[in-house]
């Protein structure tokens, strides 16, 4: 059975397909009389294009309003004859594009990110955009090998980036007699416990994920607390290049711990993002990890009910051995199916303009990584923004491979152990066997190149 994808559409053009394009056909009414009489008024009057309309697609909702008023503003001042509809995907972004290619119904352009821009290309789904790149253009941007640049071939520009800090009440904390937030697992697990006793007749407890999809929820806390211990937080080891989850099991049992201590907000399996960042508005929550678009969100999309700040991520003992991730590198990208590629340019070049970047980092959806952006752009004036800000333990690491695994996913497998138990060393073992043999047969068949670095130093992945 095919999952229901959940879809907000932001503007509803006129009647036609989400894919249509420019027909290109005269759309004026003309009668067999006018056809007789060439010289007539009818006959003389300019002709009137089709729209050319294109869709784009993003999973992004944290920025929906103001990109929904820029992509208003395109539509409005295009010469063109452009029109562009928005649509967010408000859940399963990445089995929706799969799905909307395989049915010919693909989006003209897709938002991509750090994790989808290599499958995406793999997969057939992205057009290179150097043709249209001028030299004014590769200077502004900074292009980075696997994040913008594959097989030699540009797909994206940067925009912004995310840091990841934990998120906590600190009302909840300061009833709770906590004086910091935690630095290390051990803390976190006293802290989400000392604040579920305090909070839980109120309804309050003291962890939280979006465990609706462990792939989001894992991704934005384990792999981060991962990071800032020295490993790389998507099982991958840089050293040896092989995957070796090892460096998770500090992690998912101090989850396991929370969960079976009952420190952790119930239904948290099928909670959402943003059903999450309600319940924290509402002071529902006492921490949780996330990136640094929440600031915004707390003060557009959840108004916050409670005092709240951002810390540093804690790491697996309380010291730093590695940075923690500035994610970013790209933005928007075209399809490679879309048959008005040189129109969906013209539109991603309008959502590069100056303005628009500069107005995304002021109002704090994402800290600029365009540097003459980020030289004359503003602080963020918008609370709880200054712990998001890029410290010197933030960095951004390199990307590791995209393996196609047989069998349960890593983020699943350390889920269903998280809920019901079981033996964590051999689903670890049978992580790194299943994910190994991968590797293996992607190196083989050249779609992956890797090489071992005995000297790869976490450490030095921070920003100076």
């Amino acid at each position: 059975m095919v999952k229901k994808i959940g879809t907000v559409t932001l503007s509803v053009l006129l009647a036609g397909s989400l894919a249509a394009c420019s027909s290109g056909k005269d759309n004026a009414a003309t009668s067999p009389a006018a056809s007789a009489k060439p010289t007539d008024a009818a006959s003389a009057a300019p002709v009137k294009k089709d729209k050319t309309k294109l869709v784009y697609w993003t999973g992004d909702r944290h920025d929906m309003d103001y990109i929904k008023s820029v992509v208003q503003k395109f539509n409005d001042t295009n010469k063109d004859n452009i029109e562009v509809e928005m649509v967010v995907k408000t859940e399963d972004f990445n089995q929706a594009i799969d799905l909307a290619f395989a049915s010919g119904q693909a989006p003209d352009v897709l938002r991509v990110k750090e994790n989808t821009i290599q499958p995406f290309q793999a997969k057939g789904y992205l057009k290179p955009i150097d043709s249209y790149l001028d030299d004014a253009i590769k200077k502004k941007f900074p292009i980075i090998d696997d994040f913008n640049r594959l097989d030699g071939k540009i797909y994206s520009l940067p925009n912004y980036g995310s840091t990841l800090r934990l998120v906590y009440n600190k009302e909840l904390f300061a009833k709770a007699g906590i004086a910091a937030p935690p630095k290390s697992l051990k803390e976190m697990v006293e802290d989400a416990k000392k604040i579920t006793a305090v909070g839980k007749a109120s309804g309050a407890y003291g962890f939280a994920q979006n465990f609706k999809s462990p792939e989001s929820a894992l991704g934005r806390s384990a792999r981060v607390i991962a990071e800032a211990s020295g490993y790389g937080g998507l099982g991958f080891d840089f050293k040896t290049a092989k995957f070796d989850f090892s460096s998770y099991k500090d992690i998912i049992q101090s989850f396991k711990q929370m969960v079976d201590d009952g420190s952790t907000l119930p239904g948290m399996e099928s909670l959402d993002i943003d059903p999450l960042r309600a319940q924290f508005a509402e002071g529902k929550i006492g921490m949780y990890i996330s990136f640094s678009s929440e600031p915004g969100v707390y003060a557009n999309q959840f108004p916050a009910k409670i005092e709240w700040a951002a810390a540093p991520v804690p790491s697996i003992d309380g010291t730093v051995k590695g940075a923690t991730s500035f994610l970013g590198g790209q933005w928007l990208a075209i399809s490679n199916t879309s048959k008005n590629a040189d129109q969906a340019w013209k539109f991603m070049k309008f959502m590069y303009e100056d303005e628009v970047l500069k107005t995304y980092h002021e109002k704090g959806f994402g800290l600029s990584m365009v540097p003459s952006i980020s030289a004359v752009a503003k602080k963020p004036e918008i609370k709880g923004i200054d712990g998001f800000l890029p410290a010197g333990n933030d960095g951004t690491w390199p990307l590791q491979p995209t393996v196609t695994v047989e069998g349960i996913k890593f983020n699943d497998a350390f889920f269903k152990y998280m809920i019901s138990g079981g033996n964590l060393d051999q689903t670890i073992q049978d992580l790194n066997k299943r994910y190994n043999d991968a590797l293996d047969k992607a190196i083989a068949k050249g779609t992956v190149k890797i090489q071992p670095n005995p000297n790869f130093d976490p450490m030095k992945l921070m920003a100076k």
